[in-house]
């Protein structure tokens, strides 16, 4: 069995375990450390996920948190590369992180005058506002409006349910250059578009169109019912005919 003496070796190996044990006391401290200004700039911030990067001297420091915990501490020095002083992999080099705790202490008086610079911000600002105007009448008068043209469309939905006699079915016209469509759902209205598939639902199942695009249609409705008395007149059936 061949040994170091006989291939003539006999050199110490420096045991790296003090020098590691030391650098993850010095992290776990400036984790402890520095997690406070993580939370404090979460409460500052008001935010799920935040950073901040403050200046020194001796170069840059950014703190990111995430949800309030510390999720990385960098040290950008003026001269060198980038130090992870705290991060979610591997700890730093033990001699690259006595480097950034050499400007710790000027990182954190940074922060402190960070904080200092905006007290007082806000003493000036007044939380008295003006009320807000109520849309109570403009609501009123927009669904006066549609439901008058729900009830007309009513009729239309079920005048042309009895003619063709499906339980599923449209009537659609050209009135101005737009498309208005009209779905009947056996006899009832499911909606009234204007403009093909993108276009605007004047009626539907869900939330009711803008006074703006009310009063802009409203007009056009007349022409909708227009189309469809022509479209009763081309027919030998009784259906009924609407005045608007």
């Amino acid at each position: 069995m061949t040994t170091q003496a006989d291939l003539g070796i006999d050199l110490d190996v420096r045991d790296a375990a003090a020098v590691a044990e030391r650098r993850d006391e010095l992290v776990a401290a400036v984790r402890d450390h520095a997690g406070a200004i993580a939370y404090q700039l979460a409460r500052l911030q008001g935010g799920d996920y935040g950073r901040e990067t403050l200046s020194t001297r001796g170069g840059e420091w950014t703190v990111k948190h995430e949800a309030g915990e510390l999720e990385f501490l960098l040290f950008s020095p003026k001269s060198g590369s980038d130090t992870y002083v705290i991060s979610t992999k591997q700890p730093p080099d033990p001699a690259d992180l006595a480097v950034a705790l050499d400007d710790y202490a000027a990182f954190v008086a940074a922060w402190n005058d960070h904080v200092d610079s905006l007290s007082g911000v806000l003493d000036d600002v007044s939380a008295e506002f003006p009320e807000p105007a109520t849309t109570e009448g403009v609501v009123a008068e927009r669904d006066r409006v549609l439901d008058a043209i729900r009830e007309t469309c009513a009729v239309i939905a079920g005048e042309i349910h009895r003619y063709e006699g499906d339980d599923y079915g449209t009537f659609t016209a050209r009135v101005e250059g737009d498309r208005w469509e009209l779905k009947y759902d056996e006899g009832s209205v499911s909606y009234l578009r204007i403009g093909g598939s993108g276009g605007l639902y004047l009626l539907s199942q869900y939330g009711a169109p803008s006074a703006a695009d009310v009063r802009e249609y409203a007009d056009g409705f007349r022409g909708f019912v227009a189309a469809y008395n022509e479209f009763v007149d081309g027919l030998e059936s009784d259906l009924e005919r609407i005045s608007v």
